[in-house]
């Protein structure tokens, strides 16, 4: 669809990230190396400034369910009026993962689960460790 592709990781999302913006972007590298027109980075403050400074001419999302469409929607909209020029398009996933959320991926390995069907392998292993570690933190000297 594009000749380059963009993956931004947001530094300043209202959500709480798990791992910090930096660790995000290292774990998606080994998982995008093979393509030569993906360059990964992250930003700060709005989506649409950061398209514009890129030079992007849009937007990527996916929905999963009918729940993310309202919420993407709206997104949209804001995003169109700010820049009426950058387009967003919706991708569907496979509908095997459409009721995969990163919430119940860290839910399931928070207790030991088996995440690697949803997730590559190395943010599996990171899931993996990053609570183990919890789970297990180091004893009192």
């Amino acid at each position: 669809l594009f000749d380059r592709v963009t993956v931004a990781v947001a530094a300043s999302a209202g959500k709480a990230p798990f791992f910090t913006a930096q660790q995000r972007l290292e774990m998606l590298a080994p998982n995008v190396a093979q393509y030569p027109n993906v360059t990964l980075t992250t930003f700060n403050g709005l989506l649409v400034e950061f398209c514009m400074a890129q030079k992007a001419d849009a937007i990527i999302r996916g929905l999963r369910a009918l729940s993310d469409f309202e919420f993407e929607f709206n997104m949209a909209l804001m995003n169109r009026h700010l820049e009426p020029r950058l387009e967003t398009l919706f991708v569907m996933p496979n509908e095997e993962f459409s009721y995969t959320s990163s919430t119940l991926v860290k839910q399931v390995a928070r207790y030991g689960g088996d995440v690697q069907k949803f997730v590559p392998p190395n943010v599996a292993a990171a899931l993996r460790a990053a609570y183990a570690s919890a789970r297990h933190p180091p004893s009192p000297a």
